[in-house]
């Protein structure tokens, strides 16, 4: 492994913005970085969970981009059998789901989806994604290539998957790596939470942006020793454009969904100016287009994945090192 060009990577999440991680990350690769291990939330669980089985494959990333860049979106937003009775009816539908199953879509698809990409990968759980690294302050059985975040509704706490399973009972490496990032992605309201057993009772994941969109120190050590390489991570911190469409308010289920999406983009940027974050990030801000625009057309998802490929461009240029006359050599810090 090429210290010099290895970077643990953090995705930030943001729903269909996603597609500007996977643009950030084709530029990472074309610019000669590699990743050793990659931590996300919701849409960057999701595209760091494809490009952590590709690299565990040994697939080149331009199968990544065909995948993430071609996602239907909108064959997310499955129904279960009830509401698809009434699918002329959109929001009673809804409705339907979250009074019933405490989410309007069963996120089934999604789950299956990811599940089949992964699986064609030879990845399907965490054991799949194992990483032999002797020098971490990590404990073998808590070393794998991923790491998502999800909240823990039941209990009003985050939790690292795999690395918390353990004290709920499951053996991390025999857990699903799409249920865990379904888990990631599960918009309250919007997609049901996935439900796991422990010894304190029934868990209800959803979106680990509720409570950590940005885990950039995920991978940082504390045993007070320096990293064997850098963290870098990738930030979708601005919220909607100005110009982006309305969404209307005009009964509890929609005002339950834009209270989601309001609390949602606000966590996104809370964070920002943290000096301790921004010095190991690079933003990429897309604008015009909500972390819930599901029916993306072809423009937009272009435009969101050059914008992620441009701001890593542009980071690069900016920290491109000086001759040894000039200035010390760039390093990211810890």
């Amino acid at each position: 492994m090429d210290d010099a060009r290895t970077v643990d990577l953090v995705l930030e999440g943001g729903g269909v913005k996603g597609i500007a991680l996977v643009g950030a990350a084709a530029a990472l690769i074309d610019n000669g970085y590699s990743f050793a291990r990659i931590g996300g939330s919701s849409a960057g669980a999701m595209v760091g969970s494809v490009i952590a089985a590709m690299q565990q494959a040994g697939e080149p990333f331009s199968r990544v981009d065909d995948i993430l860049r071609t996602i239907d979106y909108t064959s997310f937003l499955d129904r279960r059998r009830g509401p698809r009775t009434i699918r002329w009816w959109p929001r009673g539908a809804d409705a339907w789901g979250v009074l019933f199953h405490l989410g309007a879509h069963p996120g089934a698809h999604l789950q299956q989806w990811l599940a089949g990409v992964l699986g064609d990968l030879g990845v399907r759980k965490f054991g799949d994604l194992t990483f032999v690294d002797p020098g971490s302050s990590l404990p073998p059985e808590l070393s794998y290539r991923l790491v998502v975040t999800a909240s823990d509704l039941s209990r009003q706490r985050i939790m690292y998957l795999p690395w918390d399973l353990a004290k709920h009972g499951h053996d991390p490496a025999e857990f699903s790596v799409a249920r865990a990032v379904r888990a990631s992605a599960a918009i309250p309201f919007l997609f049901e939470p996935v439900r796991v057993k422990s010894p304190f009772g029934q868990l209800a994941l959803a979106d680990g942006s509720l409570l950590r969109s940005y885990p950039i120190e995920l991978f940082d050590r504390d045993d007070g020793l320096p990293a064997r390489w850098p963290t870098l991570g990738v930030r979708l911190s601005s919220p909607a454009g100005e110009r982006a469409k309305a969404k209307p308010v005009t009964g509890p289920v929609s005002l339950l969904t834009n209270l989601i999406r309001t609390t949602v983009d606000s966590t996104q940027v809370r964070h920002v100016s943290d000096p301790t974050s921004a010095n190991r990030s690079i933003f990429v801000k897309p604008k015009g287009v909500r972390w819930t625009d599901f029916d993306l057309t072809a423009e937009q998802r272009q435009n969101l994945y050059d914008t992620g490929y441009q701001a890593v461009e542009r980071w690069v240029a900016k920290n491109k090192p000086k001759p040894k006359s000039e200035a010390k050599p760039f390093t990211i810090t810890e």
